[in-house]
């Protein structure tokens, strides 16, 4: 048992320089009601690293917090070993942290072509432009047959493709996902979980997964935190967590 009362299988090691992502004892809410308990969660450079939980038990609440969209109310958010707790949003992402939200918020009016530009607005991003776009067409080429095509017309699975992307066009570091199969036909929530592993293993993106969907991720992920009650209940790798039909029926309904 981790002195915390957080059950804790392997360790992702000491503080060391291949820390891309600490939070530590981070509490946050919305007016007067509190989300996150002092959550802990460490994700390592270039690793898929996942958030497993039902809803409503504060996953979004710690990513839109990390990113600066809630201020934290206590705890720490260090990023690259400097402290970034209270840094505003656009400077975070300026450091090459970026957030793919929940629900796939795309202009519709507008193409895949011009939907892709508009992620391209840091500096290192609009001078990068053409590779970044070469890659993301690479990586999901629907987008490159259909880059003249409205956003809102797209299928639900070509927008959530779309959405990654355009996180991407940021030239990012590190990018936090949230809820990317939700809503997906299960042949969809297959084809983001293989560009997620694509993301990891050819681009070498950091990685902090949101999920609900416990298989998918689980295939996906080198370490796993479970969340409940906006605390981490459980963490370890991927394996050990596949590992232990307990954990399994418990935290993850599988």
């Amino acid at each position: 048992m981790h002195p915390n009362g957080d059950l804790k299988f392997g360790k992702m090691g000491k503080i060391v320089m291949n820390s891309m992502l600490r939070v530590e004892n981070l509490e946050s809410g919305y007016g007067p009601m509190q989300v996150l308990w002092k959550p802990n969660l460490e994700v390592k450079k270039g690793s898929v690293t996942c958030l497993l939980g039902p809803n409503g038990v504060g996953k979004s609440t710690l990513l839109l917090t990390v990113l600066g969209s809630v201020e934290p109310w206590g705890g720490k958010i260090i990023y690259e070993n400097k402290d970034v707790t209270h840094l505003p949003t656009h400077k975070k992402v300026d450091l090459g942290l970026t957030l793919a939200p929940e629900g796939r918020h795309l202009f519709g009016e507008m193409n895949v072509h011009e939907n892709l530009i508009m992620g391209a607005y840091r500096k290192e991003a609009i001078q990068n432009v053409n590779n970044s776009l070469e890659l993301v067409y690479s990586l999901f080429p629907i987008l490159k047959e259909r880059d003249r095509q409205r956003a809102g017309s797209l299928s639900g699975g070509q927008q959530q493709m779309l959405t990654i992307a355009r996180a991407l066009m940021t030239k990012p570091k590190m990018v936090m996902l949230d809820e990317p199969s939700q809503g997906l036909a299960p042949i969809l929530v297959g084809e983001v979980f293989e560009t997620i592993k694509k993301l990891q293993a050819e681009v070498g993106l950091t990685i902090l997964l949101v999920e609900q969907n416990a298989d998918a991720s689980l295939d996906a992920a080198n370490y796993v935190y479970i969340m409940q009650g906006g605390q981490i209940k459980v963490q370890g790798t991927a394996d050990e967590i596949k590992g232990s039909s307990d954990i399994r029926e418990a935290y993850l309904g599988i």
